[in-house]
């Protein structure tokens, strides 16, 4: 199985060329650093000791700024690379302006490219984030006895049914990583199912926060939005849209002065969502445009990355999406962080210990349909202000998980003399 994937990445290798051409024309991909993928390097490694991040995308990685914030301040290291996937993830580490934090593309993961990208810069330990598993380079980081961490590890039933299919595979390629800090009890059961050694169960690092992420919308559009009965539907992928255009037709029945937030979960679905909501008379505002907010805009369509957690700061109410459709959910901790009343739908089975936690703190309500969320949404108006009492809450387990997470990564720097 091991050769069939050489032989399928090496595909991808060939046909490379043509896959960034349409990645570039969907704006998919950065036209200068595309090269990144191909280990033509932007960045230059630094003498001393460097400590090696990599995560899918947005989500992974802001799940570890407020650890590299922490990790910075370490004197035996002397850089921090983060590499990525995904164009709008380097875009974050962009805007926070760290001083030992720099930002690659990962490269296509053939045995020619991750021996190359090694070589190169050379990381004293490497630390996966997530659930990213690439075969080539964990087999040649391990040849070089680089430490293998697997941060915030989620393994879902869905991805465990697929690995358990190529067990030796997959004990081959689990029990390299000298540590997994798992997020969930389930993917340290899961784990151990699937061959890594040394499992802890440390909790979901998406709960921590950082002071760094000053992320505030212009005070203009706040004081607009501050005179309108607000709400937001987060991460939402389709139909979910459709979905909250009705309950927010059936709201301004009662709230003339009501505005719906839409953030989709991807913002090239904008045009599409637009157009949805135009064929049920609403008026749309894009956030990115010249467009103009005023007092008869329905629906305040986000088509920009990073700007989330500004929306979360000014809205009670939250719908979350990747729920009502059969996804997984979304993850809810950014908008619980900020003392946002969270509505969800019943597919959460991706973050499902998180929900548990979220239900029995009274955080999150679970809902089925349009009308259910019309009736959650109206209740949570009578509210007056983000519960400070979630936030505290949400703040101290954070900064529980932060400091175990810290200490563990501590000890194998100092393990490797880094």
């Amino acid at each position: 199985m091991f050769f069939i994937y050489r032989i399928l990445i090496n595909l991808i290798f060939i046909f490379s060329p043509i896959i960034f051409i349409y990645r570039i024309i969907k704006k998919k991909e950065d036209p200068s650093r595309f090269k990144e993928k191909l280990c033509f390097f932007s960045k230059r490694k630094l003498r001393g000791n460097t400590l090696w991040f990599h995560g899918a995308s947005v989500g992974e990685i802001r799940s570890i700024i407020p650890l590299i914030e922490k990790l910075e301040k370490n004197k035996k290291i002397n850089q921090i690379l983060v590499t990525t996937n995904t164009l709008s993830s380097s875009k974050i580490l962009d805007n926070l302006k760290f001083k030992k934090t720099i930002h690659q593309f990962f490269p296509i993961d053939t045995y020619y490219h991750t021996e190359k990208f090694l070589n190169y810069w050379r990381p004293s330990i490497a630390i996966f984030v997530d659930s990213e598993i690439w075969p080539n380079m964990l087999n040649n980081a391990k040849k070089r006895n680089i430490s293998l961490v697997l941060l915030n590890a989620r393994i879902t039933k869905k991805t465990y049914n697929r690995w358990i299919k190529v067990p030796n595979i997959a004990k081959n390629l689990f029990n390299k990583f000298d540590i997994c800090l798992t997020s969930s009890k389930k993917s340290k059961i899961y784990l151990k199912k699937l061959g890594a050694k040394k499992i802890l169960n440390i909790g979901n690092l998406k709960f921590t926060q950082t002071d760094k992420d000053k992320n505030t919308l212009k005070n203009r559009l706040k004081k607009k939005l501050s005179s309108r009965k607000i709400w937001c539907a987060s991460s939402t992928h389709s139909p979910e849209e459709k979905i909250c255009a009705t309950a927010h037709i059936a709201l301004k029945k009662k709230y003339n002065n009501l505005l719906t937030i839409i953030i989709p979960r991807h913002v090239d679905r904008s045009e599409s969502i637009m157009n949805e909501m135009k064929k049920n008379n609403l008026r749309v505002c894009l956030h990115n445009s010249n467009d103009k907010l005023d007092k008869n805009t329905d629906i305040y369509l986000v088509n920009s990355f990073g700007v989330t957690k500004a929306f979360y700061k000014v809205c009670k109410t939250v719908f979350l999406g990747g729920s009502l459709i059969q996804h997984g959910g979304q993850n809810p901790l950014e908008a619980a962080i900020h003392g946002c009343k969270i509505i969800n739908g019943p597919n959460v089975w991706n973050f499902k210990e998180i929900f548990d936690l979220l239900y029995t703190y009274k955080i999150s309500k679970k809902v089925k349909n349009s009308r259910e969320i019309t009736n959650e949404i109206d209740k949570t108006f009578l509210l007056k202000n983000n519960s400070q009492k979630v936030i505290f809450n949400i703040k101290r387990i954070g900064d529980k998980i932060l400091n175990l997470t810290t200490k563990e990564i501590n000890l194998l720097i100092n393990k490797n003399e880094i």
